[in-house]
């Protein structure tokens, strides 16, 4: 894309400093037990509420890598109206688009309170910071204008 600032190469030190919070929030997930998978899953939800290309073949690819399915990745989008999520995924996915919309409606307290019943202070904390943070990305790959490569087949 002709006249695309690549953001990420232009300011490199506060890319890295975003690069720097996710490693944080991913250490964090681990430690108080968030799998890859539901993380993958924040990151593969907000990338598509955002549109971003970029974001979500890298995340698609790393989630089918921590083991989840193209099934699931594929009904992404309608998460509601599928028993294929666990409650804590349905309650991280709800809380990712309360993060990712808000600037369109702000959560309400319903909401929170119902995500609250599933996810501990420690995990609602991790999965609303999953959620800022890749909305940053999408938002750094977007305006950067990042092109999706085709993979070689194996």
């Amino acid at each position: 894309m002709p006249d695309r600032i690549f953001l990420d190469k232009q300011t490199p030190t506060a890319f890295k400093a975003l690069t720097a919070t996710a490693t944080e929030i991913r250490a964090k997930a681990r430690e108080i037990g968030l799998d890859r998978v539901l993380m993958e899953l924040v990151n593969v939800r907000a990338s598509q509420l955002n549109g971003c290309a970029f974001c979500l073949d890298r995340h698609t690819q790393l989630a089918l890598e921590a083991g989840d399915t193209a099934q699931r990745l594929g009904v992404l989008p309608a998460w509601r109206e599928t028993d294929l999520f666990s409650d804590k995924e349905r309650a991280a996915l709800e809380l990712t688009e309360a993060v990712t919309l808000v600037a369109d409606q702000h959560p309400d307290d319903a909401t929170l309170a119902r995500v609250r019943t599933v996810l501990s202070d420690d995990e609602a904390s991790v999965v609303t910071w999953a959620a800022i943070t890749i909305n940053a990305f999408n938002r750094v790959s977007i305006l950067s204008g990042h092109p999706v490569r085709p993979r070689r087949s194996a």
